[in-house]
């Protein structure tokens, strides 16, 4: 008769944001235990609390599954001599196996007899291993940060202060560092009181009559039906962002949600200010009206009742006042700041030891932003706001509010910048320079924005690739591979027409002129093509099958713009244009050629068969319009116009003898074959199309 298995682990608080990883890994854990045991079992449900984590699984079978497998053993030539006894190689098989080799059986596999025994397992009763797989589990789990109590050689997240471990009505007996199972769990830690579990099934309504909600979806769904009543309420917009909520529903085991106030007087600092310091500090959060501004109300979440809630929200009112006093004060005193004493003093922050000072940084970060302008032939004013945006861009990590609040450089960067008398267009480009912050986040959407962003990355990358920083698994410690997607993702937004290749060497020489490198820029070189590549078909891979991934890419993807043009492009021909298989295949037959061709260019006069002489004619019509085309990124007419070969290449191979004794009339036909495959590779690597 199955019966349900709970197992819960009561601890001293876990932060909450080990919290959600933890519970997915008791559950993972247990399912997987009880798949590799042979043990069926029904569905598994997993809780967690600051104080608990717990799995109930469903009808688990009171014993193993028996099974029967026929196992297959050496062929009959090695197990069996001319006389037909069993070899050291049969008789060492049986004894592996606990069979005996009179029932070994033959059965032919490709030709060849094999033995095959038939091995049975009788399975155990679930009583016998539950105990020590629990324990197990429980051992085994690892967390971000572990500790150590009493004097314990056991790590784990937090000091465990109790367990309960039920099989039906039954305690599974085990202990780990002096705490042994039993049916005794604990309530809210200061509404609730110790209470037995008589069986699984009962553990949530047991729990509740204690003020604990033990089910995370049930105490998220109570957070949000609140927090929606109170805005419904009282005509707010109450600002809830998902990374806080999963925070508060981790610091809770019985959610009430309540409103606060603070002084209207406060709104004098920006907003982002007062918001970061509610969310941060106080993990609050903030109200806005229909128009997105901020109101003098916070909404937090209690983790208790709904007692004396006016009592509770007025200390939640003090702490908050002081905390604010704060924020005003360090933006206050940051106003006294001169940018320029700012700016100097990131010479005295050391960005990295073999990398230089925040100082240098900048540097060389506005003149790579002072070359990528004159590359894109910007303006001479357009020039002077992005040599000062770049200079200036990270005056505010010396600031005491971003030294409070990191998450604010750049937010803060723009309203000192603009206080400070800087132009609009300067001190909006300081906080667009960090764009995109996280995947998804927006590209900055000016000119000025956009160029020092790239350069503040890329910079970034190449001092970091020069020492040997590069990213392997999941080791990213500078975070290169956003960084990386973020410029990526502003060329192509942006439609820059800075290619990838320009952006390298540009980096690359100002890092040569300016400091020693450890390696080569030859080799940094190589290196950022395979890191961008990567970033560029992960980008592709999204939207596009991975053979015209890997098509379009064979062509270069240093224009961001063109490779993705290319990609969905050639995606839609293969699969709207009728007959474009045969127009891959005939560009499939030139490149096969042109492979072989000596590099000779074409001569039209040593043409005697029309075959050669139509597809010659064809290609010169062709290939000027399609060259400027591409060149201007009009990939969908080139590929059409592109496509309007394939009849003149089919005739000329139907007609046409390449591989002549003719050396001349030879190297002349690969040569115009080559030059074909040349405008076909600018566009992509058809031999890589699954066809």
């Amino acid at each position: 008769m199955a019966k349900d298995l709970l197992l819960e682990i009561g601890l001293e608080e876990v932060p909450a944001r080990f919290l959600r990883a933890a519970m997915n890994q008791l559950l993972d854990k247990t399912v997987k235990w009880l798949d590799d045991s042979r043990l069926a079992h029904g569905d598994a449900k997993v809780f967690a609390t600051p104080r608990r984590l717990a799995v109930w699984v469903k009808d688990v079978a009171e014993k193993q599954e028996d099974i029967t497998e026929d196992v297959k053993g050496p062929s009959r030539k090695i197990a069996q001599d001319e006389s037909g006894n069993w070899s050291k190689a049969a008789l060492g098989f049986a004894r592996s196996q606990g069979v005996d080799p009179a029932n070994f059986t033959f059965r032919e596999v490709g030709g060849v007899e094999y033995i095959y025994a038939q091995k049975s397992s009788i399975g155990t009763s679930t009583e016998s291993i539950v105990a020590d797989a629990l324990h197990q589990i429980i051992t085994s789990m690892s967390f971000p940060k572990n500790m150590r109590w009493g004097d314990h050689d056991f790590r784990f997240v937090r000091p465990i202060r109790w367990m309960v471990a039920l099989w039906g009505h039954d305690v599974i007996d085990f202990e780990i560092t002096g705490v042994k199972t039993g049916r005794t769990t604990r309530g809210h830690r200061f509404l609730g009181t110790e209470t037995e579990i008589a069986e699984p099934t009962l553990y949530m309504e047991a729990l509740r009559e204690q003020h604990v909600i033990a089910d995370v979806e049930e105490r998220q769904a109570m957070i949000s039906a609140q927090i929606a009543h109170l805005a419904a309420d009282k005509n707010w917009h109450i600002d809830v962002k998902e990374d806080l909520l999963e925070e508060v529903l981790f610091l809770v085991e019985t959610p009430t949600v309540l409103y606060g106030t603070f002084d209207p007087a406060f709104l004098n600092i920006p907003q982002e200010v007062l918001i970061t310091s509610m969310r941060e500090h106080q993990r609050y959060f903030p109200v806005l009206d229909s128009e997105g501004q901020l109101l003098p109300f916070f909404v937090t979440v209690r983790n208790g009742n709904d007692r004396a809630l006016d009592v509770i929200a007025k200390g939640n009112e003090k702490v908050l006042r002081a905390r604010l006093s704060d924020a005003k004060f360090f933006y206050e005193e940051d106003q006294k700041l001169k940018i320029a004493d700012a700016v100097a003093k990131l010479d005295n922050i050391v960005f990295h030891e073999e990398i230089g000072t925040l100082g240098e940084k900048v540097r060389r970060v506005r003149q790579i932003a002072d070359q990528l302008g004159a590359a894109l032939n910007v303006s001479p004013a357009q020039a002077t706001t992005i040599s000062r945006t770049a200079e200036i861009a990270k005056f505010d990590l010396v600031t005491q509010m971003v030294y409070e609040f990191p998450e604010l450089q750049g937010v803060m960067g723009e309203d000192y910048a603009r206080k400070a008398g800087e132009s609009e267009e300067v001190a909006r480009a300081i906080f667009e320079h960090y764009q995109p912050r996280f995947s998804g986040d927006s590209a900055p959407a000016s000119l000025t924005g956009s160029i020092i962003s790239i350069a503040e990355k890329i910079d970034t990358i190449v001092a970091c690739f020069s020492i040997g920083i590069i990213p392997t698994g999941s080791q990213d410690p500078y975070a290169l591979r956003r960084q990386a997607a973020g410029i990526v993702q502003i060329l192509l937004e942006r439609e820059l027409p800075l290619t990838l290749e320009q952006i390298f060497d540009i980096t690359l020489n100002i890092h040569q002129n300016l400091r020693n490198m450890k390696r080569s820029s030859d080799i940094i070189r190589i290196d950022l093509n395979e890191f961008f590549g990567l970033r560029v078909k992960k980008l592709l891979s999204e939207t596009l099958r991975y053979d015209v991934v890997d098509a379009v890419l064979s062509a270069g993807f240093s224009h961001i713009g063109s490779v993705v043009a290319r990609g969905n492009d050639l995606m839609k021909a293969v699969q709207e244009v009728p007959d474009f298989k045969l127009t891959i295949e005939s560009f499939e037959r030139v490149s096969n050629l042109a492979a072989k061709s000596a590099g000779h260019t074409v001569n039209a006069a040593l043409f005697s068969e029309a075959g050669e002489r139509d597809l010659y004619a064809v290609w010169e019509s062709v290939t000027g319009n399609y060259n400027s085309l591409m060149n201007h990124n009009k990939t969908g007419e080139a590929l059409t116009l592109l496509a309007t070969l394939r009849p003149a290449i089919t005739a000329f191979f139907d007609h046409i003898m390449v591989m002549v004794d003719d050396e001349a009339v030879r190297e002349n036909r690969l040569a115009l074959l080559a030059a074909i495959d040349r405008d076909v590779k600018r566009f992509a690597d058809f031999s890589k199309l699954v066809k």
